[in-house]
């Protein structure tokens, strides 16, 4: 067996191996009222840094609004604006994590957007008042957005410790979190809690 070949086995090996070892965690988000929340992002951030491999994403404008309206990016993703409306529209965003402006502009933006820090970033369009959307951008490949039964799995979590965080628009301060820890296998169920509370103007959103 050659060098190469050999090489090649052991990666596979070590991979498989990897993936034999993870594990999948199922989440039901609840607020104050222990009203389950749709639309809230929920990602595990471990306490060992993993390398990030971005991917690119799209937030589309349909019928005068964002589609996904809540959305979860590493750091480091590209993400692009289409415009499916029969109308114009400006793209932008004032939160520090990330100021950008897409001017006036109909079916596909000029080049995609890149989001190269952590943080919550809300976005609007300089035409369309009530066009609001957030994105979270993350530190972790281990993200998801939860259904509007509240529910979410993050999947192909390696074993190791973590931060279990939730996050929602309507939350200005920093996500909820909590300890985790990942063994060989699927661990319990888990609640977490989120706060109840109105939606914020897009002026609350640019600090």
């Amino acid at each position: 067996m050659n060098t190469r070949a050999g090489y090649t086995l052991a990666l596979l090996a070590t991979l498989c191996a990897v993936t034999a070892n993870s594990a999948d965690l199922k989440i039901t988000v609840v607020d104050d009222a222990a009203v389950a929340v749709g639309d809230v992002i929920v990602y595990a951030v471990p306490v060992k840094p993993l390398p990030l491999k971005p991917h690119a994403a799209s937030i589309d404008q349909k019928d005068r609004q964002f589609v996904p309206r809540v959305s979860a990016i590493q750091v480091g993703t590209s993400v692009s604006f289409p415009n499916s409306d029969n109308v114009r529209h400006s793209v932008y965003s004032f939160s520090e994590a990330n100021r950008f402006e897409l001017k006036l502009y109909a079916g596909r933006a000029a080049s995609p957007v890149l989001f190269p820090r952590a943080g919550i970033v809300a976005l609007g369009c300089n035409i369309h008042d009530k066009m609001i959307a957030w994105v979270l951008v993350v530190e972790t490949p281990f993200f998801a957005r939860t259904d509007a039964s509240g529910q979410v799995t993050l999947k192909g979590l390696e074993p190791g410790a973590y931060t279990l965080r939730a996050w929602r628009s309507t939350m200005r301060k920093e996500p909820v979190g909590e300890a985790l820890e990942i063994g060989g296998s699927d661990p319990a169920p888990r609640q977490l809690r989120v706060p109840s509370a109105e939606e914020p103007h897009m002026a609350d959103m640019q600090h």
